[in-house]
């Protein structure tokens, strides 16, 4: 769980820049390198390395192995219930008054929800359900970051190019509802601008629906700030909102990428940085030293169809697995750590993972963690 949890992201983010680069001084490291020469395309038909939810049959949604994740805890069907009701009245499960204490149980909030259904809508709201309710991240009259991922406009989303509109506009409407002041979404593509990748995705007309707003990144609003705990880099431009807002949410989606070979809970973070074209040498140790300045609160990874191969673009539906899965954590290694299993792979087997484990900034043993797995 992020150490700064119960600090407001705000005060933490001023902390830490204020900082200057003394805590970089302090550390004495080795760099963690990364072959950027493309991978070959990840194959969904066979894997020798452990699966996890949803790694069978497109459109399953199977249970974590015990030896796989031996701390999850599968939901009871009634449990899962409580958490989804709770969740659209806007209540944790924590908070949420039981009926009879003789039919239902005490849920506790997780550090880490793995969610299955048919509805997008309804396996975000359970998610965050169990990790006690979106209240627990976002205050009445904060200021509010979505980040999703929206690479391009040159397919729909069934392509699973980018994060799926439902997932964005389900996250959107938790925030309102628990009485965010602004919630904002965005992304910087890497072809075609934002109002035609906001317009073509759905994401613009979803999150308007939801109560929220789509914001152009405008270039008057990047900033070099002091990447404190950075090893390979130690300033950078970043775009100056997110590190001013109360709460940001990473909203990835799990794809194939040829050079970082997988998309998972860390690249999407590339969307909020200028001159992405210099960031590429040593892009694992990179992308670690950016997370180590932004920190999401909250990570909801995007798995309702995950891209198997040819990404970060995509443009086969052959090469589209349908998982219908949300996973959602505040530790965004453990999260991609657990999305890459997907993919017959584990965290240590990319680069960015990997490195933000050696800097502390997460786990890639996420057996360790709290981990309830809901069916919807």
């Amino acid at each position: 769980m992020n150490g700064h949890r119960n600090l407001s992201r705000r005060a933490f983010m001023r902390a830490l820049m204020a900082s200057g680069f003394s805590a970089a001084a302090a550390l004495v490291i080795a760099g963690c390198g990364v072959n950027d020469s493309p991978e070959a395309d990840v194959s969904g038909s066979a894997s020798t390395a452990p699966t996890a939810a949803g790694a069978g049959t497109v459109g399953e949604a199977t249970a974590v192995p015990a030896a796989a994740a031996p701390n999850v805890e599968a939901a009871t069907p009634a449990s899962a219930a409580d958490n989804a009701a709770a969740a659209d009245s806007g209540q944790s499960g924590d908070d949420a008054t039981p009926q009879s204490s003789a039919d239902v149980s005490v849920v506790t909030s997780a550090d880490m929800a793995i969610a299955h259904g048919s509805s997008p809508t309804a396996i975000v709201r359970a998610a965050i359900a169990a990790l006690g309710g979106m209240e627990v991240f976002v205050k009445p009259g904060d200021d509010v970051i979505i980040k999703p991922n929206i690479v391009a406009a040159d397919y729909t989303y069934e392509y699973a190019a980018y994060t799926h509109p439902e997932v964005v506009a389900a996250v959107t409407a938790l925030c309102v509802g628990a009485g965010a002041d602004r919630v904002r979404v965005m992304d910087r593509p890497s072809s075609g601008t934002c109002e035609q990748v906001y317009a073509r995705s759905g994401i613009g007309d979803a999150v308007e629906a939801a109560g929220g707003e789509m914001e152009v990144m405008t270039s008057i609003k990047y900033r070099d700030v002091a990447i404190p705990e950075g090893r390979d880099i130690t300033e950078w431009s970043v775009y100056g909102d997110v590190l001013d807002a109360d709460v940001f949410i990473n909203v990835p989606i799990a794809k194939h990428h040829r050079l970082a070979k997988l998309t998972l809970s860390m690249k999407n973070l590339m969307g909020i940085i200028d001159d992405r074209s210099r960031f590429h040498p040593n892009l694992g140790q990179r992308i670690a030293d950016l997370a180590s300045l932004i920190r999401p609160t909250l990570t909801i990874m995007d798995a309702v169809n995950i891209l198997m191969a040819n990404g970060p673009r995509g443009g086969r539906l052959s090469d589209v697995k349908q998982m219908d899965t949300i996973v959602a954590g505040t530790d965004f290694v453990a999260v991609g750590a657990y999305a890459a299993t997907w993919f017959g792979r584990t965290g240590e087997d990319i680069d960015a993972l990997r490195c933000a484990s050696e800097m502390g900034l997460g786990t890639l043993d996420y057996g360790s963690l709290r981990v309830e797995e809901l069916a919807v």
